[in-house]
């Protein structure tokens, strides 16, 4: 699927009990993914650098991307259907001479933690972008 990736980033978490708003997008339009509270949790610690007593999913899929050698890229944000967002995850290996580029699909909250993390850039697909509703 190509087009083009427009460059997003995080503009505010909003935590309730049940579950966790975390907007997205440009300065021109942001949007709304809902995901687990724990998750939004998680991202708001790595965002205040506070260390934790146990390490989180993401922390432990970072320390076995580290131990292999890859390199998570990028994530894109890649389809919406309904109020359903879609994303991929992109990890590079480099072995020996060969440099190899995996796409995984991958939950929207599991790219973003990871992102926020990894510091990794975060993109929307063009299309995505022109048909989520606004969030304001």
């Amino acid at each position: 699927m190509n087009s083009e990736l427009i460059p997003i980033t995080l503009h505010k978490i909003l935590q309730s009990q049940t579950y966790t708003i975390v907007i997205l997008g440009t300065l021109d339009k942001q949007f709304a993914i809902y995901m687990e509270p724990q998750v939004g949790k998680d991202i708001q610690t790595y965002l205040a650098q506070e260390k934790k007593k146990r390490p989180s999913s993401q922390e432990l899929i970072q320390n076995i991307l580290k131990g292999y050698h890859i390199q998570p890229l990028q994530i894109v944000i890649d389809d919406v259907q309904d109020t359903v967002y879609f994303a991929k995850l992109f990890l590079e290996t480099l072995q020996e001479t060969q440099r190899t580029i995996v796409e995984i699909d991958a939950r929207p909250s599991d790219c973003i933690s990871l992102a926020i993390l990894s510091n990794i850039p975060m993109y929307c697909r063009k299309e995505v972008l022109e048909k989520v509703a606004p969030y304001s």
